[in-house]
């Protein structure tokens, strides 16, 4: 349930400081995204950014490319030319929301509007990669771990989850 007015928006190449800034918050350094990925990410695939504002401000965000495969690569975080418009899984990278915006539900509809997106696309489902403390939460959307990633972005040991659409 959301317990605030946001509205969500398709991000846009302008928001590409702000989304930098807010991922350093919400990331340790040696994981986060800085402004030139942010910048290819947004040429490559804008269309696969949803944005949460509140009264103008930029207050969270989920983006990620589209692919073939139904794991996160790390080379997919640094090459945005990989993404694949017609590729069949909406993989998500990051789900960020500012520290004081949290336990609102506002990642919660950034999900579900991620979802709904990527299912109305025609895709096989969605792919993400996340520590282990976090299974239970994406769990709760129907994701489903796959154990221990061959994923080592930024050192840290991640869990591969997937959501497949039912037919």
């Amino acid at each position: 349930m959301l317990y605030m007015d946001i509205n969500i928006r398709k991000g846009c190449f302008d928001d590409a400081g702000c989304l930098a800034d807010i991922e350093a918050i919400c990331f340790p350094k040696s994981e986060a995204a800085g402004l030139a990925s942010f910048e290819a990410r947004l040429k490559s695939f804008g269309n696969c950014f949803l944005i949460a504002e509140m009264d103008g401000k930029i207050i969270g965000f989920i983006n990620g490319m589209v692919t073939d495969r139904e794991t996160i690569a790390d080379e997919m975080f640094d090459d945005a030319s990989l993404h694949k418009e017609n590729g069949m899984w909406q993989s998500i990278f990051g789900l960020d929301v500012l520290p004081e915006y949290r336990c609102r539900g506002v990642a919660a509809e950034l999900m579900r509007t991620f979802i709904a997106k990527a299912r109305k696309e025609g895709r096989k489902g969605c792919i993400l990669t996340c520590k282990e403390r976090l299974i239970p939460y994406y769990s709760k959307f129907g994701y489903v771990n796959k154990g221990v990633s061959e994923s080592q972005h930024g050192g840290a040991v991640w869990y591969d989850m997937i959501l497949e659409f039912k037919k």
